[in-house]
């Protein structure tokens, strides 16, 4: 009873700091108000192989369609698996990078943001990023290229558009090329 007693407590802990926004769980997600979405390449993402490589997911489509609570389910499933999960959205992890590059813990916070086994960044492309933020948000996604797990969420379709989200199409370019390799697309 004891030992299961310390796992309920780490798997706390774990989903605790993974600061999900709901308790969503893969089971509660309705397929069938999304017919087009490819359940067997979701179920594949649930068998977290794409933690244990290191690769990315990139949930792309118009806001209500479900990313976000998709990119829950998968972070959910990683944490219960025993992965370290981190959730932010896009302007939240810049306007932290930005104060810590005032307050002059930059390394603390990319080590932070460089830590977990999956990071999800949520909601990218609903606001234009200055560049110094995406800067920042190119820097986090280099520093876990081949090293961990990024689950990102937009409504932005890959292409030119990334470069109004970024005010800066080389950096656009870059991040994509991190992002899109090793990567799952789920549109």
């Amino acid at each position: 009873i004891e030992v299961r007693v310390t796992e309920e407590r780490r798997l706390h802990g774990r989903l605790r700091f993974a600061s999900l926004p709901a308790p969503w769980r893969l089971e509660d997600f309705d397929f069938d108000a999304q017919p087009s979405l490819d359940r067997k390449l979701v179920q594949e993402l649930a068998t977290l192989r794409f933690v244990e490589e290191a690769a990315n997911v990139l949930l792309v489509g118009p806001p209500g369609v479900g990313k976000t609570m998709l990119a829950c389910c998968l972070a959910r499933l990683a944490a219960e698996a025993g992965h370290r999960v981190y959730f932010t959205t896009a302007a939240d992890l810049v306007a932290r990078c930005h104060k810590a590059a005032i307050e002059g813990r930059w390394a603390t916070t990319m080590r932070f943001f460089g830590g977990p086994a999956v990071l999800v960044i949520d909601e990218l492309g609903y606001l234009p990023l200055p560049k110094e933020a995406a800067s920042a948000l190119f820097q986090v996604i280099s520093q876990r290229y081949l090293k961990g797990s990024v689950i990102l969420t937009t409504n932005r379709a890959i292409g030119p558009a990334w470069g109004e989200i970024f005010d800066d199409s080389t950096v656009a370019v870059a991040l994509l090329d991190r992002l899109l390799h090793r990567c799952t697309l789920l549109q």
